[in-house]
């Protein structure tokens, strides 16, 4: 036999074993994917049945109360509503500006490597932290007080490297040839970032913001730490009145509940009945979670299709 046919039969048998390798990692990593959807479908089978019977119009509507037939989470996704509203105004413009700044304007030196690399490890921070940030910063020091301002905020500060990052990503991934096309036709720096690399970028920045968004709404352990009620059976003042100058602001200094935080109320309850109600909020937040998620993709989807390089 001659060199070359052994050289040949060594190559074909060292595919042979790095196919073997493909197909036993392939194996694992979808035994590992399985092991994840699996209990994610047990648990959310096992919440539906709980759950779903409990779900009617007086549910939604209804305050909670000690008698679980008659607890509702009327105040907690008013509640939840209001916080994310706070998050929203103070989380996207902050983020978005503070990553355009950084990825378009920022000069490349070690403070703007510094600053990058404290928003990168922000992104991994306990949420417990900010909670205890946003207790000692905004109850204590600025006065705040427990209030949906104060949960916003923290919220904010939580999700404010997701958007940052992810707007950072979205605004690196338009062509270079865009800018230089731009500049070439004599826009300014400032004509070129807002009228073609954010709309170019806008999928992948509503994207981050929504998924964002998403975590924020069922964040618990900041908004206990900055004093979150268990319960409560009142609404804030409605942000819109019949009188001139029609618009309040009184809601934001509110005190406030969350949807987590009256599922681990009533977790926290012996009584089955209470555990189903927790199975039927817990259900509200999963859809509202998911639906959340489901309009990132659908605006990527339509945003990314109207481009044309």
């Amino acid at each position: 036999m001659s060199d070359s046919s052994v050289g040949l039969q060594e190559i074909r048998a060292l595919i042979a074993a790095h196919k073997r390798w493909d197909v036993i990692f392939g194996v694992v990593g979808l035994l590992a994917l399985m092991v994840g959807v699996l209990t994610f479908a047990a648990l959310f089978i096992e919440m539906v049945i709980q759950g779903l019977p409990r779900l009617s119009w007086d549910f939604f509507t209804s305050f909670p109360s000690r008698k679980p037939d008659q607890a509702g989470i009327l105040s907690a996704w008013i509640g939840s509503i209001l916080v994310m509203v706070v998050t929203a105004l103070a989380a996207v413009p902050l983020g978005v500006g503070a990553a355009v700044y950084l990825e378009e304007y920022a000069p490349k030196n070690w403070m703007t490597d510094l600053i990058e690399i404290n928003v990168t490890n922000l992104a991994g921070v306990p949420s417990i932290i900010y909670g205890l940030l946003a207790l000692g910063l905004f109850v204590y020091q600025f006065g705040l007080g427990q209030s949906i301002l104060t949960a916003g905020l923290t919220l904010a500060l939580l999700i404010l490297p997701v958007v940052i990052v992810t707007t950072r990503e979205a605004i690196r991934s338009i062509p270079g040839a865009i800018r230089e096309g731009a500049y070439a036709l004599g826009a300014t720096k400032w004509q070129t970032t807002s009228d073609h690399i954010l709309p170019y970028a806008r999928g992948g920045i509503l994207t981050g913001v929504i998924i964002g968004m998403s975590r924020a709404i069922g964040e618990t352990a900041p908004v206990i730490t900055i004093g979150a009620l268990t319960f409560i059976a009142f609404l804030p003042p409605p942000p819109v009145q019949g009188e001139f100058p029609f618009l309040s602001f009184e809601w934001i200094m509110s005190p406030f509940t969350v949807m987590p935080i009256q599922m681990f109320n009533w977790t926290s309850r012996p009584e089955a009945a209470f555990q189903h109600n927790a199975a039927a909020a817990g259900l509200v937040l999963v859809v509202m979670t998911l639906s959340m998620n489901a309009l990132a993709i659908y605006l990527r989807y339509r945003l990314r299709k109207k481009v044309k390089w």
